[in-house]
């Protein structure tokens, strides 16, 4: 079977880096709020956004060529599927993490990305002049937008996974590494005899989103760093989207510290993408190298988490399947 080569295509992905820096543009200026009521002219956008008018029309243009936005012939731009999780109150927002993403903490990195190759350490460290999570902890305004950002692209698999899995009742179940809390408020609401403990950092878990009425009395918030200990008291202990942070050894860690804590009938659910074999497009191949400019962890194909798993004293009880960006696989201890 032959392929046609196509040139232009590679010049294409090398300037794909555009694409990025428009879509973080028009999520800054809230273009997709601005057209929720209809049709819009670039002109008319730029007099609600202060944007340059002119400028606009361009970015919007090239963006439309993608699915984002749509111009049509009396150069009016709107709103298309793609687009719409852009808007700040969409129920599927994703605008905060396209801001996000659109920072120079990921930026900067990527374009490093061949010292990060050659070197075999991340270049984050160098850049910042401290590791990822440290610099989030102590930057007061790119450390709030990355955790809406996360909680934006975590609320997308939230409840999916909590359907997927069933809980115990009267379970005990602990979120670690739990960020806002997006996900043990998805259990605690479709499991309303499951009771649930937060738990992260103290600069994240300081602005979860468990304080609804319906939840009163069924959960707890505690920080600390899960390296060194995580609350005791669990029947389930999740892990989502955390493995992929971190290196072989340090998961290896955070597998062992809840062994030691968790009783003999408990379980460990560890929640990420899984690569596929193969050479098809997959979310986890693209994560994989964000990551690998940032950090020293990587996602994992489903027989490396297995490794983990047993390697810590564990079982791989099941494997559930359910979406692209997550996959449940559950451990008992062995």
């Amino acid at each position: 079977m032959t392929t046609e080569v196509r040139p232009g295509l590679l010049v294409e992905y090398a300037l794909s880096y555009l694409y990025s820096s428009a879509l973080n543009t028009a999520a800054r200026l809230g273009v997709a709020d601005h057209l929720h009521d209809g049709p819009r002219t670039a002109a008319e956008l730029a007099a609600a956004t202060g944007a340059h008018g002119p400028n606009l029309h361009r970015v919007l243009r090239f963006l439309a060529t993608r699915g984002v936005f749509r111009e049509d012939d009396e150069s009016r731009f709107h709103l298309t599927p793609l687009a719409e999780p852009l808007r700040a109150d969409s129920p599927k927002s994703l605008r905060d993490f396209v801001l996000s993403l659109g920072d120079g903490i990921f930026l900067e990195p990527a374009a490093r990305m061949y010292d990060t190759v050659v070197s075999g350490r991340a270049v984050f460290d160098d850049i910042f002049d401290a590791p990822f999570y440290e610099h989030l902890a102590n930057d007061p305004v790119t450390g709030p937008a990355y955790n809406a950002g996360m909680a934006a692209f975590s609320n997308l698999v939230s409840n999916d996974v909590t359907a997927a899995y069933d809980f115990p009742d009267h379970a005990v179940v602990v979120d670690v590494g739990g960020g806002r809390g997006g996900l043990l408020r998805s259990i605690l609401l479709q499991h309303p005899h499951v009771t649930g403990v937060l738990f992260d950092l103290p600069s994240v878990v300081d602005d979860h989103v468990l304080d609804e009425p319906d939840l009163a009395g069924r959960w707890r918030v505690e920080s600390g760093d899960f390296f060194e200990s995580v609350p005791e008291g669990g029947d389930v202990y999740v892990f989502k989207h955390v493995f992929a942070s971190w290196s072989d050894a340090d998961c290896l860690r955070l597998l062992s510290t809840c062994r030691k804590t968790m009783p003999d009938n408990g379980r460990v659910l560890v929640v990420n993408g899984v690569i596929p074999p193969g050479n098809d497009p997959h979310p986890g191949k693209t994560i994989d190298v964000l990551i690998l400019n940032l950090l020293g962890g990587k996602e994992r194909t489903l027989p490396e988490y297995e490794s983990l798993l047993v390697e810590a004293g564990f079982t791989v009880s099941r494997v559930i399947p359910v979406s692209p960006n997550a996959t449940i696989i559950e451990g008992t201890p062995a």
